[in-house]
Protein backbone atom coordinates (compact mmCIF):
# COMPACT_ATOMS: atom_id res chain seq x y z
CA UNK A 1 0.00 0.00 0.00
CA UNK A 2 1.20 3.62 -0.97
CA UNK A 3 2.01 6.19 1.50
CA UNK A 4 -0.74 8.19 -0.07
CA UNK A 5 -3.31 5.75 0.86
CA UNK A 6 -2.07 5.03 3.93
CA UNK A 7 -2.40 8.59 5.02
CA UNK A 8 -5.89 8.11 3.87
CA UNK A 9 -6.92 5.66 6.60
CA UNK A 10 -9.44 6.69 9.14
CA UNK A 11 -7.46 7.01 12.53
CA UNK A 12 -9.27 5.32 15.63
CA UNK A 13 -8.72 5.88 19.32
CA UNK A 14 -7.95 2.86 21.48
CA UNK A 15 -11.39 3.67 22.66
CA UNK A 16 -13.03 3.52 19.17
CA UNK A 17 -11.35 0.39 18.32
CA UNK A 18 -11.75 -1.73 21.23
CA UNK A 19 -15.64 -0.69 21.03
CA UNK A 20 -15.73 -1.60 16.96
CA UNK A 21 -14.23 -4.94 17.91
CA UNK A 22 -16.74 -5.71 20.40
CA UNK A 23 -19.58 -5.07 18.22
CA UNK A 24 -17.99 -7.30 15.48
CA UNK A 25 -17.42 -10.06 18.11
CA UNK A 26 -20.77 -9.67 19.68
CA UNK A 27 -22.54 -9.33 16.39
CA UNK A 28 -21.36 -12.04 14.96
CA UNK A 29 -21.32 -14.87 18.41
CA UNK A 30 -24.44 -13.49 19.55
CA UNK A 31 -25.43 -16.85 20.92
CA UNK A 32 -22.89 -19.96 21.01
CA UNK A 33 -23.18 -23.12 22.62
CA UNK A 34 -19.48 -24.47 24.09
CA UNK A 35 -18.93 -27.95 25.27
CA UNK A 36 -15.44 -27.78 27.14
CA UNK A 37 -13.28 -28.59 30.33
CA UNK A 38 -13.35 -26.51 33.23
CA UNK A 39 -10.17 -24.99 34.10
CA UNK A 40 -9.83 -22.34 36.79
CA UNK A 41 -13.00 -21.56 38.50
CA UNK A 42 -14.24 -18.60 40.99
CA UNK A 43 -16.98 -17.09 42.54
CA UNK A 44 -16.54 -13.28 43.26
CA UNK A 45 -17.14 -11.80 46.55
CA UNK A 46 -19.95 -10.27 44.77
CA UNK A 47 -21.62 -12.88 43.43
CA UNK A 48 -19.87 -13.48 40.31
CA UNK A 49 -18.52 -16.80 38.91
CA UNK A 50 -15.47 -16.75 36.92
CA UNK A 51 -13.86 -19.67 35.07
CA UNK A 52 -11.85 -20.83 32.06
CA UNK A 53 -13.31 -22.90 29.14
CA UNK A 54 -10.37 -25.30 27.41
CA UNK A 55 -9.95 -28.15 25.49
CA UNK A 56 -6.33 -29.67 24.15
CA UNK A 57 -5.94 -26.47 22.34
CA UNK A 58 -7.32 -22.96 23.22
CA UNK A 59 -8.33 -21.62 26.46
CA UNK A 60 -11.62 -19.05 26.14
CA UNK A 61 -12.43 -17.10 29.60
CA UNK A 62 -15.68 -16.48 30.46
CA UNK A 63 -17.52 -14.93 33.40
CA UNK A 64 -21.20 -15.82 34.69
CA UNK A 65 -23.01 -12.87 36.39
CA UNK A 66 -24.16 -13.34 39.99
CA UNK A 67 -28.23 -13.22 39.16
CA UNK A 68 -27.64 -16.93 36.73
CA UNK A 69 -24.85 -18.11 38.94
CA UNK A 70 -27.13 -18.28 41.72
CA UNK A 71 -29.69 -20.87 39.53
CA UNK A 72 -26.32 -22.92 38.91
CA UNK A 73 -28.33 -26.42 40.13
CA UNK A 74 -24.51 -27.84 40.01
CA UNK A 75 -21.24 -26.72 41.82
CA UNK A 76 -18.77 -26.38 38.91
CA UNK A 77 -15.38 -27.84 40.02
CA UNK A 78 -12.10 -27.78 37.83
CA UNK A 79 -11.97 -30.98 35.31
CA UNK A 80 -15.97 -31.02 35.10
CA UNK A 81 -16.37 -31.03 31.37
CA UNK A 82 -19.56 -29.02 30.73
CA UNK A 83 -21.84 -27.17 27.81
CA UNK A 84 -21.77 -23.00 28.68
CA UNK A 85 -24.72 -20.88 26.21
CA UNK A 86 -23.95 -17.23 26.01
CA UNK A 87 -23.03 -14.80 23.91
CA UNK A 88 -19.12 -13.74 22.83
CA UNK A 89 -18.14 -10.34 23.89
CA UNK A 90 -14.76 -8.29 24.64
CA UNK A 91 -13.19 -6.79 28.16
CA UNK A 92 -11.64 -3.48 26.55
CA UNK A 93 -9.76 -2.98 29.80
CA UNK A 94 -7.11 -6.10 29.23
CA UNK A 95 -7.56 -6.25 25.44
CA UNK A 96 -9.54 -10.13 25.74
CA UNK A 97 -12.32 -11.34 24.20
CA UNK A 98 -14.66 -13.33 26.46
CA UNK A 99 -17.84 -15.38 26.87
CA UNK A 100 -20.46 -14.12 28.89
CA UNK A 101 -22.58 -17.58 30.12
CA UNK A 102 -26.10 -17.42 30.72
CA UNK A 103 -26.18 -21.34 31.64
CA UNK A 104 -24.64 -24.23 32.12
CA UNK A 105 -24.46 -27.66 32.61
CA UNK A 106 -22.65 -30.83 32.62
CA UNK A 107 -21.87 -32.36 29.38
CA UNK A 108 -24.15 -35.30 29.83
CA UNK A 109 -24.46 -38.05 32.46
CA UNK A 110 -21.38 -39.61 31.94
CA UNK A 111 -18.98 -36.47 33.19
CA UNK A 112 -21.23 -36.63 36.42
CA UNK A 113 -21.15 -40.10 36.90
CA UNK A 114 -17.12 -39.38 36.50
CA UNK A 115 -17.42 -36.67 39.41
CA UNK A 116 -18.98 -38.90 41.46
CA UNK A 117 -16.90 -42.21 41.01
CA UNK A 118 -13.93 -39.56 42.21
CA UNK A 119 -15.59 -37.93 45.17
CA UNK A 120 -16.63 -41.89 46.11
CA UNK A 121 -13.31 -42.95 45.48
CA UNK A 122 -12.24 -40.03 47.64
CA UNK A 123 -14.50 -40.39 50.68
CA UNK A 124 -13.79 -43.94 50.46
CA UNK A 125 -10.00 -43.48 51.10
CA UNK A 126 -10.82 -41.29 54.27
CA UNK A 127 -12.68 -44.40 55.57
CA UNK A 128 -16.49 -43.01 55.90
CA UNK A 129 -17.45 -46.22 54.26
CA UNK A 130 -15.94 -48.39 56.52
CA UNK A 131 -18.59 -50.56 57.83
CA UNK A 132 -17.35 -50.52 61.27
CA UNK A 133 -17.88 -46.68 62.02
CA UNK A 134 -21.69 -47.30 61.48
CA UNK A 135 -23.73 -46.90 64.23
CA UNK A 136 -26.15 -49.61 64.76
CA UNK A 137 -30.32 -48.14 64.87
CA UNK A 138 -32.16 -47.98 68.14
CA UNK A 139 -34.67 -50.89 68.40
CA UNK A 140 -37.95 -48.50 69.05
CA UNK A 141 -36.72 -44.89 68.90
CA UNK A 142 -38.87 -42.86 70.82
CA UNK A 143 -38.03 -39.56 68.90
CA UNK A 144 -37.57 -39.93 64.70
CA UNK A 145 -36.04 -36.79 62.99
CA UNK A 146 -37.05 -36.22 59.13
CA UNK A 147 -34.95 -33.95 57.12
CA UNK A 148 -36.84 -33.63 53.74
CA UNK A 149 -39.17 -31.22 51.99
CA UNK A 150 -42.18 -30.64 54.22
CA UNK A 151 -44.93 -29.88 51.03
CA UNK A 152 -43.65 -32.93 48.73
CA UNK A 153 -45.55 -36.76 49.37
CA UNK A 154 -42.15 -38.07 50.87
CA UNK A 155 -43.35 -36.79 54.32
CA UNK A 156 -47.03 -37.97 54.05
CA UNK A 157 -45.57 -41.39 52.91
CA UNK A 158 -43.54 -41.76 56.04
CA UNK A 159 -45.89 -40.42 58.27
CA UNK A 160 -48.82 -42.50 57.26
CA UNK A 161 -46.51 -45.61 57.38
CA UNK A 162 -45.41 -44.98 61.04
CA UNK A 163 -48.92 -44.78 61.62
CA UNK A 164 -49.56 -48.37 60.72
CA UNK A 165 -46.66 -49.96 61.85
CA UNK A 166 -45.93 -48.00 65.17
CA UNK A 167 -46.75 -44.62 66.00
CA UNK A 168 -43.91 -42.32 67.36
CA UNK A 169 -42.89 -38.55 67.74
CA UNK A 170 -42.08 -37.23 64.70
CA UNK A 171 -39.75 -33.86 64.39
CA UNK A 172 -39.68 -32.63 60.77
CA UNK A 173 -36.43 -30.45 59.64
CA UNK A 174 -38.04 -28.57 56.41
CA UNK A 175 -35.50 -28.07 53.87
CA UNK A 176 -34.88 -28.18 50.08
CA UNK A 177 -34.22 -31.09 48.83
CA UNK A 178 -32.64 -29.94 45.05
CA UNK A 179 -31.36 -26.91 43.81
CA UNK A 180 -28.58 -24.39 44.11
CA UNK A 181 -28.18 -24.10 47.82
CA UNK A 182 -29.83 -27.58 48.40
CA UNK A 183 -26.86 -29.06 49.94
CA UNK A 184 -25.90 -26.53 52.63
CA UNK A 185 -29.18 -26.69 53.49
CA UNK A 186 -29.19 -30.49 54.32
CA UNK A 187 -26.06 -30.31 55.82
CA UNK A 188 -27.40 -28.08 58.51
CA UNK A 189 -30.15 -30.16 59.23
CA UNK A 190 -28.21 -32.91 60.05
CA UNK A 191 -25.70 -30.58 62.11
CA UNK A 192 -29.03 -28.89 63.71
CA UNK A 193 -30.33 -32.09 64.94
CA UNK A 194 -27.57 -33.41 66.18
CA UNK A 195 -26.66 -29.77 68.26
CA UNK A 196 -30.29 -30.50 70.39
CA UNK A 197 -29.77 -31.39 73.90
CA UNK A 198 -31.55 -34.52 75.57
CA UNK A 199 -33.01 -32.20 78.25
CA UNK A 200 -34.11 -29.27 75.92
CA UNK A 201 -37.76 -28.18 75.03
CA UNK A 202 -37.01 -29.84 71.54
CA UNK A 203 -36.95 -33.67 72.38
CA UNK A 204 -33.62 -34.97 70.49
CA UNK A 205 -34.41 -37.85 67.80
CA UNK A 206 -33.16 -40.90 68.79
CA UNK A 207 -32.83 -42.00 64.49
CA UNK A 208 -32.58 -39.55 61.74
CA UNK A 209 -33.81 -40.12 58.43
CA UNK A 210 -32.66 -38.09 55.29
CA UNK A 211 -35.51 -38.64 52.23
CA UNK A 212 -36.44 -37.13 48.86
CA UNK A 213 -38.74 -38.53 46.26
CA UNK A 214 -37.32 -40.18 42.91
CA UNK A 215 -35.77 -37.64 40.55
CA UNK A 216 -32.76 -37.72 37.75
CA UNK A 217 -29.08 -37.63 38.22
CA UNK A 218 -28.67 -33.74 38.68
CA UNK A 219 -32.17 -33.79 40.54
CA UNK A 220 -30.49 -35.97 43.18
CA UNK A 221 -26.87 -34.20 42.60
CA UNK A 222 -27.29 -31.97 45.91
CA UNK A 223 -27.16 -35.56 47.99
CA UNK A 224 -23.71 -35.91 46.06
CA UNK A 225 -22.09 -33.41 47.52
CA UNK A 226 -19.02 -33.87 50.12
CA UNK A 227 -20.66 -31.15 52.33
CA UNK A 228 -24.11 -33.79 52.79
CA UNK A 229 -21.90 -36.97 52.76
CA UNK A 230 -19.40 -35.37 55.74
CA UNK A 231 -22.36 -34.05 57.68
CA UNK A 232 -24.04 -37.58 57.74
CA UNK A 233 -20.84 -39.06 58.38
CA UNK A 234 -20.23 -36.93 61.35
CA UNK A 235 -23.79 -37.46 62.99
CA UNK A 236 -23.73 -39.16 66.43
CA UNK A 237 -27.39 -40.15 65.58
CA UNK A 238 -28.14 -43.04 63.92
CA UNK A 239 -28.76 -41.89 60.25
CA UNK A 240 -31.18 -43.84 57.62
CA UNK A 241 -30.73 -42.22 53.82
CA UNK A 242 -34.07 -42.89 51.57
CA UNK A 243 -32.80 -40.92 48.72
CA UNK A 244 -35.09 -40.99 45.07
CA UNK A 245 -35.75 -45.20 44.31
CA UNK A 246 -34.27 -48.02 45.06
CA UNK A 247 -32.10 -47.99 41.65
CA UNK A 248 -30.82 -44.58 42.75
CA UNK A 249 -27.51 -44.33 44.01
CA UNK A 250 -26.08 -41.46 45.95
CA UNK A 251 -22.98 -40.38 48.23
CA UNK A 252 -25.05 -40.13 51.18
CA UNK A 253 -26.20 -43.95 51.09
CA UNK A 254 -22.69 -44.98 51.37
CA UNK A 255 -21.78 -42.75 54.29
CA UNK A 256 -25.30 -43.46 56.39
CA UNK A 257 -25.56 -46.54 58.98
CA UNK A 258 -28.61 -48.05 57.01
CA UNK A 259 -29.98 -46.90 53.18
CA UNK A 260 -33.31 -47.67 52.53
CA UNK A 261 -34.52 -48.14 49.10
CA UNK A 262 -37.34 -45.89 49.47
CA UNK A 263 -39.07 -43.07 51.67
CA UNK A 264 -41.64 -45.36 52.73
CA UNK A 265 -38.69 -48.56 53.70
CA UNK A 266 -36.73 -45.78 55.78
CA UNK A 267 -40.16 -45.88 57.77
CA UNK A 268 -40.36 -49.37 57.84
CA UNK A 269 -36.81 -50.14 59.42
CA UNK A 270 -36.87 -47.14 61.66
CA UNK A 271 -39.49 -49.25 64.03
CA UNK A 272 -40.63 -52.58 64.01
CA UNK A 273 -44.43 -53.57 63.53
CA UNK A 274 -46.60 -53.07 67.00
CA UNK A 275 -49.33 -55.97 66.23
CA UNK A 276 -45.97 -58.03 65.62
CA UNK A 277 -43.91 -56.92 68.79
CA UNK A 278 -47.59 -57.72 71.01
CA UNK A 279 -47.97 -60.77 69.60
CA UNK A 280 -44.44 -61.98 70.11
CA UNK A 281 -44.99 -60.98 74.05
CA UNK A 282 -48.41 -63.07 74.16
CA UNK A 283 -46.78 -66.38 72.85
CA UNK A 284 -44.07 -65.76 75.04
CA UNK A 285 -46.14 -65.06 77.83
CA UNK A 286 -47.63 -68.50 77.29
CA UNK A 287 -44.79 -70.58 76.73
CA UNK A 288 -43.27 -68.79 79.86
CA UNK A 289 -46.38 -69.92 81.76
CA UNK A 290 -46.21 -73.37 80.42
CA UNK A 291 -42.80 -73.98 81.12
CA UNK A 292 -43.00 -72.92 84.64
CA UNK A 293 -46.11 -74.77 84.83
CA UNK A 294 -44.66 -77.67 83.74
CA UNK A 295 -41.88 -77.38 86.07
CA UNK A 296 -43.72 -77.57 89.10
CA UNK A 297 -45.73 -80.25 88.26
CA UNK A 298 -42.49 -82.11 87.60
CA UNK A 299 -41.05 -80.97 91.06
CA UNK A 300 -44.57 -81.96 92.56
CA UNK A 301 -44.11 -85.40 91.36
CA UNK A 302 -40.39 -86.23 92.52
CA UNK A 303 -41.54 -84.76 95.67
CA UNK A 304 -44.43 -86.89 95.99
CA UNK A 305 -42.29 -89.86 94.79
CA UNK A 306 -39.54 -89.14 97.65
CA UNK A 307 -41.76 -88.67 100.10
CA UNK A 308 -43.48 -92.01 99.89
CA UNK A 309 -39.41 -93.40 99.45
CA UNK A 310 -38.72 -91.82 102.99
CA UNK A 311 -41.27 -93.72 104.93
CA UNK A 312 -43.10 -92.87 107.59
CA UNK A 313 -41.53 -90.49 110.55
CA UNK A 314 -43.32 -93.23 113.26
CA UNK A 315 -41.18 -95.81 112.02
CA UNK A 316 -37.98 -93.63 111.93
CA UNK A 317 -38.52 -92.15 115.40
CA UNK A 318 -40.37 -95.43 117.68
CA UNK A 319 -36.86 -97.13 118.02
CA UNK A 320 -35.30 -93.97 119.50
CA UNK A 321 -38.52 -93.07 121.48
CA UNK A 322 -38.57 -96.44 123.18
CA UNK A 323 -34.67 -95.95 123.73
CA UNK A 324 -35.66 -92.52 125.57
CA UNK A 325 -38.25 -94.11 127.50
CA UNK A 326 -36.29 -96.68 129.01
CA UNK A 327 -33.50 -94.47 129.55
CA UNK A 328 -35.38 -92.13 131.24
CA UNK A 329 -37.14 -94.99 133.60
CA UNK A 330 -33.52 -96.06 134.49
CA UNK A 331 -32.35 -92.32 135.22
CA UNK A 332 -35.75 -92.23 137.90
CA UNK A 333 -34.37 -95.27 139.21
CA UNK A 334 -31.03 -94.25 139.67
CA UNK A 335 -31.69 -91.09 141.11
CA UNK A 336 -33.97 -92.80 143.58
CA UNK A 337 -31.34 -95.64 144.01
CA UNK A 338 -28.73 -92.72 144.74
CA UNK A 339 -31.02 -90.84 147.51
CA UNK A 340 -31.49 -93.59 149.37
CA UNK A 341 -27.96 -94.31 149.63
CA UNK A 342 -27.08 -90.65 150.68
CA UNK A 343 -29.89 -90.83 153.25
CA UNK A 344 -28.36 -93.76 154.88
CA UNK A 345 -24.67 -91.84 154.94
CA UNK A 346 -26.19 -89.07 156.75
CA UNK A 347 -27.62 -90.89 159.04
CA UNK A 348 -24.79 -92.89 160.10
CA UNK A 349 -22.64 -89.66 160.44
CA UNK A 350 -25.02 -87.60 162.23
CA UNK A 351 -24.74 -90.57 164.86
CA UNK A 352 -20.83 -89.73 165.45
CA UNK A 353 -21.55 -86.31 165.98
CA UNK A 354 -20.90 -84.52 169.49
CA UNK A 355 -21.07 -81.07 171.26
CA UNK A 356 -17.38 -81.99 171.71
CA UNK A 357 -16.73 -82.71 168.26
CA UNK A 358 -18.12 -79.39 166.73
CA UNK A 359 -17.09 -77.52 169.46
CA UNK A 360 -13.59 -77.87 168.64
CA UNK A 361 -13.84 -77.87 165.06
CA UNK A 362 -15.53 -74.58 165.16
CA UNK A 363 -13.09 -73.63 167.38
CA UNK A 364 -9.61 -74.90 164.44
CA UNK A 365 -11.61 -73.13 162.22
CA UNK A 366 -12.14 -69.75 164.00
CA UNK A 367 -8.38 -69.61 164.69
CA UNK A 368 -7.86 -69.98 161.13
CA UNK A 369 -10.71 -67.36 160.28
CA UNK A 370 -8.85 -64.93 162.44
CA UNK A 371 -5.47 -65.49 161.53
CA UNK A 372 -6.45 -65.26 157.81
CA UNK A 373 -8.12 -61.93 158.55
CA UNK A 374 -5.33 -60.33 160.54
CA UNK A 375 -2.68 -61.09 157.21
CA UNK A 376 -5.77 -59.89 155.13
CA UNK A 377 -5.91 -56.72 157.36
CA UNK A 378 -2.08 -56.43 157.01
CA UNK A 379 -2.04 -56.79 153.48
CA UNK A 380 -4.94 -54.97 152.83
CA UNK A 381 -3.34 -51.49 154.61
CA UNK A 382 -0.16 -52.41 152.73
CA UNK A 383 -2.41 -52.01 149.23
CA UNK A 384 -4.16 -49.04 150.24
CA UNK A 385 -0.85 -47.53 150.86
CA UNK A 386 0.22 -48.34 148.13
CA UNK A 387 -2.86 -47.43 146.57
CA UNK A 388 -3.03 -43.72 147.78
CA UNK A 389 0.63 -43.22 147.05
CA UNK A 390 -0.51 -44.29 143.26
CA UNK A 391 -3.04 -42.17 143.26
CA UNK A 392 -1.25 -38.74 144.78
CA UNK A 393 1.03 -39.38 141.64
CA UNK A 394 -1.64 -39.75 139.13
CA UNK A 395 -3.67 -37.33 140.40
CA UNK A 396 -1.05 -34.57 139.61
CA UNK A 397 -1.07 -36.01 135.94
CA UNK A 398 -4.63 -35.98 135.74
CA UNK A 399 -6.42 -32.92 133.98
CA UNK A 400 -9.84 -32.04 133.11
CA UNK A 401 -9.72 -31.91 129.55
CA UNK A 402 -8.05 -35.18 129.39
CA UNK A 403 -10.90 -36.79 131.69
CA UNK A 404 -13.11 -34.96 128.78
CA UNK A 405 -11.81 -36.26 126.39
CA UNK A 406 -11.88 -39.73 127.40
CA UNK A 407 -15.78 -39.44 128.64
CA UNK A 408 -16.09 -37.76 124.87
CA UNK A 409 -14.73 -40.60 123.11
CA UNK A 410 -16.53 -43.43 125.44
CA UNK A 411 -19.99 -41.47 124.87
CA UNK A 412 -19.06 -41.62 121.01
CA UNK A 413 -18.64 -45.40 121.32
CA UNK A 414 -21.66 -45.79 123.73
CA UNK A 415 -23.59 -43.91 120.83
CA UNK A 416 -22.59 -46.36 118.10
CA UNK A 417 -23.05 -49.51 120.20
CA UNK A 418 -26.21 -48.44 120.77
CA UNK A 419 -27.18 -47.58 117.21
CA UNK A 420 -25.88 -50.94 116.15
CA UNK A 421 -28.28 -52.52 119.27
CA UNK A 422 -31.44 -50.58 117.97
CA UNK A 423 -30.98 -51.74 114.32
CA UNK A 424 -30.32 -54.82 115.18
CA UNK A 425 -33.41 -54.62 117.46
CA UNK A 426 -35.42 -53.59 114.80
CA UNK A 427 -34.35 -56.17 112.22
CA UNK A 428 -35.07 -58.97 114.61
CA UNK A 429 -38.65 -56.87 115.15
CA UNK A 430 -39.26 -57.02 111.21
CA UNK A 431 -38.11 -60.66 110.85
CA UNK A 432 -40.20 -62.03 114.06
CA UNK A 433 -43.45 -59.68 112.09
CA UNK A 434 -42.78 -61.65 109.00
CA UNK A 435 -42.37 -65.14 110.68
CA UNK A 436 -45.42 -64.12 112.48
CA UNK A 437 -47.58 -63.37 109.46
CA UNK A 438 -46.20 -66.55 107.33
CA UNK A 439 -47.41 -68.58 109.97
CA UNK A 440 -50.93 -66.60 109.96
CA UNK A 441 -51.20 -67.02 106.55
CA UNK A 442 -50.55 -70.85 106.94
CA UNK A 443 -52.96 -71.27 109.82
CA UNK A 444 -55.14 -69.42 107.68
CA UNK A 445 -54.37 -71.94 105.09
CA UNK A 446 -55.41 -74.95 107.04
CA UNK A 447 -58.09 -73.52 109.16
CA UNK A 448 -61.32 -75.42 109.05
CA UNK A 449 -63.22 -71.87 108.49
CA UNK A 450 -62.04 -72.10 105.01
CA UNK A 451 -63.28 -75.47 104.65
CA UNK A 452 -66.71 -74.47 105.83
CA UNK A 453 -66.51 -71.75 103.31
CA UNK A 454 -66.64 -74.31 100.30
CA UNK A 455 -70.49 -75.57 101.35
CA UNK A 456 -69.17 -78.24 104.38
CA UNK A 457 -70.96 -78.13 108.10
CA UNK A 458 -69.25 -79.37 111.75
CA UNK A 459 -71.77 -81.43 113.89
CA UNK A 460 -71.44 -80.90 117.63
CA UNK A 461 -73.36 -82.36 120.27
CA UNK A 462 -75.16 -80.42 123.27
CA UNK A 463 -71.47 -80.07 125.40
CA UNK A 464 -70.01 -78.78 122.18
CA UNK A 465 -68.22 -82.05 121.17
CA UNK A 466 -67.39 -82.98 117.95
CA UNK A 467 -69.53 -85.75 116.12
CA UNK A 468 -67.66 -87.73 113.71
CA UNK A 469 -69.81 -91.18 112.92
CA UNK A 470 -73.66 -91.49 113.15
CA UNK A 471 -73.27 -93.83 116.36
CA UNK A 472 -72.22 -90.80 118.07
CA UNK A 473 -75.67 -89.22 117.73
CA UNK A 474 -78.53 -90.35 119.81
CA UNK A 475 -81.51 -90.66 118.70
CA UNK A 476 -83.55 -87.59 120.46
CA UNK A 477 -80.26 -85.72 121.86
CA UNK A 478 -79.57 -82.54 121.32
CA UNK A 479 -76.70 -80.92 118.75
CA UNK A 480 -75.86 -77.84 117.19
CA UNK A 481 -74.34 -77.60 113.19
CA UNK A 482 -71.56 -75.21 112.47
CA UNK A 483 -71.76 -73.12 109.23
CA UNK A 484 -69.02 -70.74 107.84
CA UNK A 485 -71.27 -67.60 108.86
CA UNK A 486 -73.08 -69.44 112.51
CA UNK A 487 -74.62 -71.95 113.99
CA UNK A 488 -78.29 -74.09 113.85
CA UNK A 489 -79.43 -75.85 117.09
CA UNK A 490 -80.51 -79.50 116.05
CA UNK A 491 -81.80 -82.38 117.41
CA UNK A 492 -81.38 -86.06 116.07
CA UNK A 493 -84.17 -88.20 114.89
CA UNK A 494 -83.95 -92.22 113.80
CA UNK A 495 -82.11 -94.96 114.65
CA UNK A 496 -78.40 -95.18 114.57
CA UNK A 497 -76.26 -98.36 112.68
CA UNK A 498 -76.61 -100.29 115.67
CA UNK A 499 -80.41 -100.33 115.79
CA UNK A 500 -82.40 -103.35 115.84
CA UNK A 501 -84.10 -104.43 112.03
CA UNK A 502 -87.77 -105.20 113.33
CA UNK A 503 -89.70 -102.69 111.39
CA UNK A 504 -92.11 -103.80 108.69
CA UNK A 505 -91.53 -103.63 105.28
CA UNK A 506 -93.29 -100.47 104.24
CA UNK A 507 -91.62 -98.49 107.45
CA UNK A 508 -88.02 -100.06 105.78
CA UNK A 509 -88.74 -99.50 102.29
CA UNK A 510 -89.97 -95.74 103.70
CA UNK A 511 -86.89 -95.59 105.59
CA UNK A 512 -84.73 -96.69 102.71
CA UNK A 513 -86.34 -94.38 99.63
CA UNK A 514 -85.94 -91.41 102.80
CA UNK A 515 -82.79 -90.99 104.18
CA UNK A 516 -82.33 -90.00 108.16
CA UNK A 517 -81.87 -86.33 108.52
CA UNK A 518 -81.11 -84.26 111.88
CA UNK A 519 -83.61 -81.81 112.59
CA UNK A 520 -83.13 -78.08 112.77
CA UNK A 521 -84.81 -75.42 115.29
CA UNK A 522 -83.81 -72.46 116.25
Amino acid sequence: MSEKNIGNLHEYTVSELSGAVKRTIEDAFGLVRVKAELGRCTRAASGHFYLDLKDEKAVISGVMWKGNAARLSINPEQGMEVVATGRMSTFPGQSRYQLIIDSLEPAGVGALMALFEERKKKLAAEGLFAPERKKPLPFLPKVIGVVTSPSGAVIRDILHRLRERFPRHVIVWPTLVQGRGAEEKIAEAIRGFNALQADGDIPRPDVLIVARGGGSLEDLWCFNEEAVARAAAASEIPLISAVGHETDTTLIDYVADKRAPTPTAAAEIAVPVRADLLSEVLNKERRFTGAVTRSFETRRSALLSASRGLGRPEDILGAAAQRLDRASDGLRAGLRAKLDTSMTSLARCSGRLTPGLLAHSFSVRENRVASAWSRIETRSERALADSAARLSRSADRLKPGLLAHGFKAQATRIETLWSRIDARARNILVDKRSRLAASARVLGAVSYQNVLERGFALVRDAEGGLIRRVAGAAPGAAGEVQFADGTRSIRFEGEGPGASPKKNAKTSEKSATKPRQPRLFD
